[in-house]
């Protein structure tokens, strides 16, 4: 194990960034991880369901991403719309930060927004003179990596299939790959976690253990915890699932129908209780994302996947590939 930032690194060549998706959802690569022999196969996604067997639960996260992305008027400044905190006042992520300082307007849409509140994680408190929907005409969230404006597309596929509870600002991506088939032929419940602005966040501390993660909101239903805790093995489909799983067990590794808020990080060498199976896509260098599946599959044997998935040409990160680690 290790609590070192640098141990999480690995060099991606900048073509391996999937910019768009691939035509068909199911068309997928799948890299399949066997933790206990150390051993790798490739195959494809459409292949998943015969890596279950009887008694197995696909455990999925059906938040939906909000059109959470909007320009000023002038073009000048970015906001990306976390949520409404009140009458004609929304929280908010805005690049670049020094043009809305305590005072500062900008205009969407001829509405005059106004800085109120700067809090301690960045977010600006902002104040509307009209109260509008600002999502009416928002557009998809897309990752920073993505070096390219969403579009149209972007609407129906940077959102899962079964996406069915609005409120998250990015993709549970692992998700993206299903299609109302494969889902259908397969055991699912959901949970539902809203991802959040610390899905962005690097971590920067060279000990990882000092990284604080941001709170995210998270719901089970007495329905999904009922099935969760009555199947053999739980296959978690991506890291928000993991967390939030793994934030709503007992001590005795039940899981509890609640709803709270979880700044779980998951890092090596975390011991996973429900958990027995994860598909998830490819992560950033130094991202927490990494780092929970470092500490699921061993941080060693994934960076050497990861090696053999660069050889191998598969696509990373949201529109990219996905792995199976068993």
């Amino acid at each position: 194990m290790s609590t070192k930032l640098s141990d999480y690194a690995y060099d991606l060549p900048r073509e391996l960034i999937a910019q768009r998706p691939l035509e068909r959802r199911e068309d997928s690569r799948m890299m399949v991880l066997y933790r206990a022999r150390h051993a790798i196969e490739h195959r494809q996604f459409r292949e998943l369901r015969t890596f279950l067997g009887a008694g197995d639960l696909l455990v999925l996260n059906d938040t939906r991403v909000l059109p959470a992305r909007r320009l000023s008027d002038d073009g000048a400044v970015e906001f990306l719309f976390l949520e409404r905190v009140g009458q004609k006042r929304w929280k908010s992520l805005v690049k670049p930060g020094r043009k809305m300082r305590v005072g500062a307007t900008a205009k969407i849409d001829n509405i005059t927004l106004r800085v109120e509140e700067i809090t301690d994680g960045g977010e600006r408190i902002v104040a509307l003179d009209k109260d509008v929907d600002l999502y009416a005409g928002g557009s998809m969230p897309l990752p920073p990596y993505i070096t390219r404006a969403s579009d149209e597309k972007d609407t129906a596929r940077y959102q899962t299939v079964f996406g069915d509870a609005p409120g998250a600002i990015a993709a549970p991506t692992a998700g993206l790959h299903f299609t109302e088939e494969i889902l259908g032929e397969i055991p699912h419940t959901f949970v539902t976690l809203h991802v959040g602005p610390g899905t962005f966040l690097p971590v920067r501390s060279e000990n990882i253990t000092d990284h604080r993660m941001h709170a995210e909101r998270f719901w089970i239903s007495q329905e999904a915890a009922t099935k969760i805790n009555s199947a053999s093995r739980i296959i978690a489909v991506g890291t928000t699932t993991v967390r939030t799983l793994e934030s709503a067990t007992q001590a005795g590794g039940e899981i509890v129908a609640r709803e709270r808020t979880t700044d779980l990080f998951i890092y090596p060498p975390y011991r996973f209780r429900v958990v027995d199976v994860l598909l998830t896509n490819f992560h950033l260098p130094h991202s927490t994302l990494l780092m929970l599946v470092s500490a699921f599959a061993g941080r060693e044997f994934l960076l050497l996947a990861y090696e053999e998935a660069i050889r191998e040409r598969y696509r990373f990160y949201s529109y990219g590939d996905c792995m199976l680690i068993l």
